[in-house]
C-alpha cells in the first residue's frame, strides 16, 4: 500500500499566524509511528514559531512546493492564490456560518475541485468536537481578562501574553496579581472554560458553588462556573435543566441578571447558538444593580449575547471600554464603562503551546484516520466540499456560494 503523502503548509493569511498543526517533534513522532505508511514533508515558512531548521533538525524534508502531496494540513484560511487544485486540505475555513468574507474562498475550492475538511467540523459519533484551539483560547483569554482587571483599576500590570516566550513565562506573570474580594463568574463547560479555569486555579482563586456565590459574601476573591441551566430559566416557570435547554432553548429566557448583580468580573467561555437567549442586553447593563465592570469575552460574538462586546479587539490593542449609558465605545477606565477584552484570535498569542496542544489532538484523533482509514466516517462528516460540489451535509451553503 502506497504511503499517504502529507504536507504541513505554510500559513499565508495576513496578519501572519505563527501556529502550526504539527510541531517538529510531533512530525518526527508521526514518522516513527507510521513508518512506510506515511510520507511527511513541511513547506518552507518564515513566519512560524518553529523555524525551518527546527523541522530539519528532526529529519524532516523542508521544501518550497506542496504539489506532490495528497493531504495538506494548515491552520487558518489558505489564500486563494495558494490553493492547489484537486488536493485534500484540512484547515479552519470559517465558512459553515456563511461568513461573507470567505465566500470567494469556498467558491475557489469548488472551482478547483479541492476536498475541504474543516477542523471545526471533526466530531465523534456523539457530536463532540475532536480537535481545536479552544483550550488555549480559554487560557489566554482568562489571562488577558486578569490583565484587563489590573489595568482597569490600576492594581497591577501584567506583560501582554504575546510578549511572553511561552506559557511558563506567562504563568510567572500571574504572581503579580493582587485582587480585592471580588466575585468572578465563568460561563461554559467546554474546552474554552476549562482552559480559563487552568489560569484561575493557577492564581489560587477559590471556586465556590453557584448558590453560595449568589447568597454569600466572602473575605477573599472567589469564582463560580455556571452552565446554561444556571443563567437561563424556562419562560413557563417549569424546571430547568441542561438537557432540556439544548432541546428546547427557545422556551428559555436569560436569568443572568442574578449573577450580574453579584459579579465584578465576567469571563465568557460559553458557546452561543443562534436563537438562544442573550445573557445580558444593553438595557440590562443600565440597571442600577448591574455590577460587572470587566468582561473577558473569549466567545466574542459581536452585538450578541454579551451586550458590551460591540467589536472584536486585537492582540496589539486588546481592551476597549463600553459606556453603559451611551452604548458606545469609551475609555475603559471610565466609571460608567465596562472594560472589554474581546480578542478573537487568542491562541495566536501563545503559538508554541497552542500548537503543541493542537498537534497532540491531531496525532491522537485525526492522523490515524487519514493514514489507516476512517471506519466511523469522521472525516466524511467534516468534509464540506469534494469533487467540485458541496457534500450533502453542507448543501445549505449553496445560496451562500451563489451570493444569494
Amino acid at each position: 500500500m502506497a504511503a499517504v503523502k502529507i504536507g504541513v503548509i505554510k500559513e499565508g493569511k495576513v496578519p501572519p499566524d505563527k501556529r502550526v498543526p504539527l510541531t517538529p517533534t510531533q512530525c518526527k513522532s508521526t514518522i516513527d509511528t507510521y513508518g512506510d505508511e506515511v510520507d511527511l514533508t513541511v513547506q518552507k515558512s518564515d513566519v512560524r514559531k518553529f523555524t525551518d531548521f527546527d523541522y530539519e533538525r528532526q529529519g524532516l524534508d523542508v521544501v518550497d512546493q506542496m504539489h506532490d502531496r495528497d493531504v495538506l494540513l494548515g491552520v487558518k484560511e489558505v489564500p486563494l492564490e495558494m490553493l492547489i487544485p484537486q488536493k485534500t486540505y484540512f484547515f479552519f475555513s470559517h465558512t459553515i456560518k456563511e461568513q461573507p468574507y470567505n465566500r470567494d474562498l469556498l467558491r475557489t475550492i469548488l472551482e478547483r475541485k479541492i476536498t475541504l475538511i474543516d477542523w471545526e467540523c471533526l466530531t465523534d459519533v456523539n457530536g463532540k468536537r475532536l480537535i481545536g484551539f479552544g483550550r488555549y483560547a480559554g487560557v489566554v483569554g482568562a489571562y488577558n481578562g486578569f490583565r484587563t482587571y489590573g489595568l482597569r483599576y490600576g492594581l497591577y500590570s501584567l506583560k501582554p501574553a504575546h510578549e511572553c516566550a511561552d506559557r511558563a513565562e506567562m504563568e510567572q506573570e500571574l504572581e503579580k496579581i493582587q485582587l480585592p474580594n471580588i466575585k468572578i463568574v465563568l460561563t461554559g463547560r467546554g474546552r474554552v472554560a476549562h482552559g480559563a479555569m487552568e489560569v484561575i486555579d493557577k492564581i489560587g482563586i477559590r471556586k465556590v458553588d453557584p448558590t453560595d456565590y449568589l447568597n454569600r459574601d466572602f473575605s477573599e476573591p472567589v469564582y463560580t462556573q455556571v452552565g446554561v441551566e444556571h443563567y437561563n430559566r424556562r419562560k413557563d416557570g417549569g424546571e430547568r435543566s441542561r438537557k432540556d435547554f439544548f432541546k428546547n432553548y427557545r422556551d428559555y429566557e436569560s436569568d443572568f441578571m442574578r449573577f450580574a448583580r453579584s459579579t465584578d468580573f465576567f469571563i465568557a467561555g460559553h458557546f452561543y447558538a443562534e436563537g438562544s437567549p442573550y445573557l445580558f442586553t444593553r438595557e440590562d447593563a443600565k440597571d442600577k444593580d448591574f455590577r460587572i465592570r470587566v468582561v473577558a469575552d473569549i466567545s466574542c460574538d459581536i452585538d450578541g449575547p454579551v451586550a458590551s462586546t460591540i467589536r472584536p479587539s486585537t492582540i496589539v490593542d486588546p481592551i476597549y471600554g463600553y459606556n453603559i449609558e451611551t452604548e458606545e465605545e469609551d475609555d475603559y477606565r471610565a466609571s460608567n464603562a465596562i472594560a472589554v477584552m474581546a480578542v478573537d484570535n487568542l491562541p495566536c498569542e501563545l503559538p508554541l503551546d497552542a500548537s503543541q496542544d493542537f498537534g497532540e489532538e491531531l496525532m491522537k484523533h485525526i492522523l490515524p484516520l487519514i493514514i489507516r482509514g476512517d471506519k466511523d466516517d469522521i472525516l466524511e462528516r467534516a468534509t464540506i466540499a469534494k469533487d467540485g460540489d458541496l457534500t450533502e451535509k453542507y448543501r445549505y451553503l449553496q445560496d451562500y456560494v451563489d451570493g444569494k
